[in-house]
């Protein structure tokens, strides 16, 4: 599996697969308050590409140039996230935490934010 940490503070390319405001696939009781999505030709632990929230920005979109501002590391899952936000935007960990919480209350996490 890929260390994620090497993302961080780097410029991405993201594919929003799951807009503000979408249900999930599979757990319909989860609706995205954060555009959430992936970044193409990547793979994660998962063997999927590498997911990515994508906040600050308040309206659906299809694909967004980002900056990586966290990673999301699930210490029970063997799959990370990447945190994205528009470049000059930054978020506290405590931010990120809300506002991924939606998703990752299902799991133990461990949020990084500083290389």
């Amino acid at each position: 599996m890929r260390n994620l940490r090497s993302f961080l503070n780097k410029e991405v390319y993201v594919i929003i697969d799951r807009p503000l405001g979408s249900t999930h696939p599979k757990e319909k009781d989860i609706i995205y308050p954060v555009n959430y999505g992936y970044i193409p030709n990547t793979k994660s632990g998962d063997g999927e590409e590498i997911d990515v929230y994508l906040l600050g920005v308040s309206v659906p979109v299809r694909d967004f140039s980002c900056r990586v501002i966290g990673v999301i590391e699930r210490t029970d899952d063997d799959e990370d996230k990447l945190v994205a936000a528009p470049a000059g935007v930054s978020f506290t960990k405590e931010e990120i935490e809300k506002l991924t919480y939606f998703q990752e209350q299902f799991f133990q996490v461990n949020i990084i934010t500083e290389v």
